[in-house]
């Protein structure tokens, strides 16, 4: 018999990395989306969203959601890898198509009993780079088109959704390029809680969110009593003119939606917004943060508006631009404004210093206008305003430290809404 020689085998254990976030302080950020942002109740079904590498929040949403007394909890994980795939490789006439079940999905998010949270954070970044890049405007031109009428559904209060972030190793790396993977992700989670008010130093509980979004809905009707009838933004290359269109109201935090609920879209947010008129808009604009638009970086970017129009466009290389042209080629409406947002140098997230590569978190640092289609409710009942309804919605950064707001009533009276990029008004 023939023995083989003993071999010490050495045990290697794979240690896994510590968690984000401590248990407690991940429960806390879950269920301020669940309960606070959504209104959860017993008996609804909700909806969860995101990348693969959002996996350790979607649980904990999921946790949250049955704590609350969820229904059902479905969570839908998007590859990105494999919808480049299809946008490189399908044929033309496919892209931008909406499968039966997507539709069926978004249909039922109009019940009353069914809500949805969307985790952001590219957990991919490179994942379209491949993709020829009219290819990718026309599957998201289209896509915006297909999912319209579930926009418009959630512009006037039907649908209950909330996005809100959770940091990759990708995403943390752009942010935090001076650290570590690990570090630069922990150093991210904890800017997310401190930018949500579920930091150590905020108030207990839910407290510091809801008194924060409380005070946006109150600045939201002081800016509305004013009667605004145009906005002046004025800073580093930016000299704009906006005609505000009769019952216009500005928002902010979060409202009552057609069911009943309360509803805060955005986990976090710092902004008071309204539509202009679309066709009111003039002079120049200079962005102070870049744009990420399908990951690609987008900076430099500067333009002009003549009859609400844009009608010329800048960006730090040729191919920015076109890539950026691109996307405001969707339709009509897209080369026009639906939003401008208000977001004094207090902001939190302006005063982290640090670009944040995503508009949920960077339209949060600064003032801000957007392309393409407004807001229903930024307009009084029976109000003869016109609003954008371009299947658009894209974000760009204009506001600085010294940014000057000023807003003029219908009798002519100017009144400083920011000066030295600070709110004037309560």
């Amino acid at each position: 018999m023939r023995y083989l020689p003993l071999v010490h085998a050495v045990a290697t254990v794979a240690l896994d990395p510590p968690p984000l976030l401590e248990p407690a302080q991940l429960e806390r950020y879950a269920d301020a989306a669940v309960r606070s942002c959504l209104g959860l109740r017993e008996g609804d079904d909700l909806l969860l969203t995101g990348d693969p590498a959002h996996r350790e929040l979607l649980v904990a949403l999921a946790a949250s959601g049955y704590r609350a007394g969820a229904g059902f909890v479905d969570v839908v994980y998007v590859e990105p890898r494999a919808r480049a795939a299809r946008m490189r490789l399908a044929a033309e006439e496919h892209l931008g198509a909406l499968p039966s079940w997507e539709r069926s999905r978004l249909r039922a998010l109009r019940k009353p009993t069914t809500c949805a949270v969307t985790v952001l954070g590219e957990g991919d970044i490179g994942a379209f780079d491949d993709v020829p890049p009219q290819r990718l405007a026309t599957e998201f031109a289209r896509l915006g088109k297909a999912r319209r009428p579930f926009t418009l559904a959630s512009q006037r209060g039907f649908l209950r959704w909330v996005g809100m972030a959770w940091p990759t190793p990708a995403w943390a790396s752009r942010v935090y390029p001076e650290l570590v993977v690990e570090e630069a992700e922990r150093r991210l989670a904890h800017d997310l809680l401190h930018f949500c008010r579920l930091g150590p130093d905020d108030p207990p509980g839910l407290e510091g969110w809801t008194t924060h979004t409380a005070a946006l809905v109150e600045r939201g009707r002081t800016l509305t009593e004013l009667g605004l009838t145009r906005l002046e933004l004025r800073g580093p290359g930016t000299r704009l003119d906006l005609a505000l269109a009769p019952g216009s109201r500005w928002l902010g935090g979060p409202r009552t939606n057609a069911h009943g609920y309360t509803v805060a879209g955005n986990f976090p947010t710092e902004e008071n917004f309204t539509s202009p008129d679309p066709s009111g808009t003039e002079g120049t604009f200079s962005c102070s943060r870049p744009l990420v638009i399908r990951g690609r970086v987008i900076e430099g970017i500067a333009g002009e508006f003549r009859g609400g129009r844009l009608v010329r466009l800048k960006a730090a290389t040729e191919a920015d631009r076109r890539a950026l042209a691109d996307a405001l080629a969707a339709d009509r409406g897209a080369q026009r404004l639906g939003e401008v947002a208000l977001v004094d140098r207090t902001s939190r997230i302006g005063r982290a210093g640090r670009t944040y590569f995503t508009t949920l978190i960077d339209e949060n640092a600064a003032a801000h206008i957007a392309f393409g289609y407004g807001f229903d409710r930024s307009r009084e009942p029976g109000s003869p305003g016109r609003v954008n309804r371009s299947s658009l919605h894209l974000d760009v950064m204009i506001g600085t430290d010294d940014c000057e707001a000023t807003g003029i009533t219908g009798e002519g009276r100017r009144v400083p809404l920011l000066e030295g990029g600070t709110w004037r008004v309560p």
